[in-house]
């Protein structure tokens, strides 16, 4: 782990796939940029729109609001999810649990089998 933290950001693409390497190599977008400039100043919750950002080894230990559409997932960051994309570790859809049928629901869709 503190290898990984004393890595250039060059050298510790040439560890990732080849999609994230290119993320990376072509340089960060300004809302990354303020992303990783929170990191570093060590707040204690950053919220983000930037859910293309690859989990860089210096993100381990912070807290990270992770826009999901709707609100923000906090989300702490792990060693094991470095490498990922912070949209990886928040869930855009939630299950949905269907039960009896709705109101104005034909004869058919009420049948529900004895087992």
């Amino acid at each position: 782990m503190e290898e990984l933290k004393k890595m250039d950001l060059t050298e510790f693409a040439k560890l990732l796939d080849s999609r994230k390497r290119r993320s990376l190599m072509r340089g960060l977008t300004d809302p990354q940029k303020n992303l990783l400039e929170g990191v570093r100043n060590e707040e204690k919750y950053i919220k983000t729109h930037a859910r293309d950002m690859v989990v860089l080894p210096e993100m381990v230990g912070s807290k990270i609001g992770i826009h999901n559409g709707k609100d923000f997932a906090e989300v702490e960051i792990k060693p094991e999810m470095i490498g990922m994309f912070l949209g990886e570790l928040a869930e855009t859809r939630k299950s949905v649990d269907h039960s009896a049928p709705g109101l104005g629901a034909t004869r058919t869709s009420k049948h529900v089998p004895l087992k």
